[in-house]
């Protein structure tokens, strides 16, 4: 993917931009594209090839992150039960209705954490939709979520367009970088969650359950 986005940004914006707002967009809301692995190509590629500007790679993708969570919401909130289903695939239960008493408490600040944090949009922007959160309260909190989405990922990019001199091989490096990164940070917090999930308590009424020790 790196090698078609770099290949079509030679052609400077009239391709470039496109392709990065449409690649992150997509990725927003059908998740099959690594919306952060193209954020950090292109800044890498705006700062070895110059045929990008910065400023406004951190500018679209924003507004693709937006508009995509924006779409999302939507779905969530006005959607039928099948939408929601869909919306809702390979998402657990218990981490949904987890992030939903979180909303309760901290609204907006959740918001733009579950955009930051890895695999936490989804469930956020689910609660959300269930609790009919106002409008008014998301555009804003979503806009600064994907504000400093952008520039976290295009970060990656920029230090790896620092490091190397070609477009491509920054491009690629970047490419691999956010893909890593954000591996290691899905498997940081799949492991905290299965740390601060509690262990069931032992059924007294099972007899396969140990007795308790008692005094001899």
């Amino acid at each position: 993917m790196s090698a078609v986005l770099a290949s079509g940004w030679t052609d400077g914006s009239s391709i470039g931009y496109p392709v990065l707002f449409g690649g992150v967009l997509l990725g927003s809301i059908v998740p099959v594209v690594p919306t952060g692995a193209v954020v950090g190509a292109a800044a890498a590629f705006a700062i070895t090839a110059h045929e990008l500007n910065l400023v406004a790679v951190l500018v679209v993708a924003t507004l693709a992150a937006w508009l995509g969570d924006v779409v999302t919401f939507a779905v969530c909130r006005f959607g039928g039960p099948a939408a929601v289903r869909w919306v809702a695939r390979g998402q657990h239960a218990d981490r949904i209705e987890e992030v939903r008493e979180q909303f309760r408490l901290h609204g907006w600040q959740i918001v733009v954490a579950g955009r930051l944090l890895p695999a936490g949009r989804i469930p956020v922007l689910l609660a959300a939709g269930a609790l009919a959160y106002p409008w008014r309260r998301l555009l804003p909190a979503s806009l600064l979520a994907a504000g400093l989405w952008a520039v976290a990922y295009a970060l990656l990019g920029v230090a790896s367009g620092g490091i190397f001199d070609s477009p491509l091989v920054a491009t690629l490096v970047a490419t691999l970088l956010v893909l890593v990164v954000g591996a290691v940070l899905n498997l940081a917090g799949s492991r905290r969650r299965r740390h601060a999930e509690p262990e069931p308590e032992p059924d007294p009424d099972d007899e396969s359950s140990p007795a308790p020790c008692r005094p001899a």
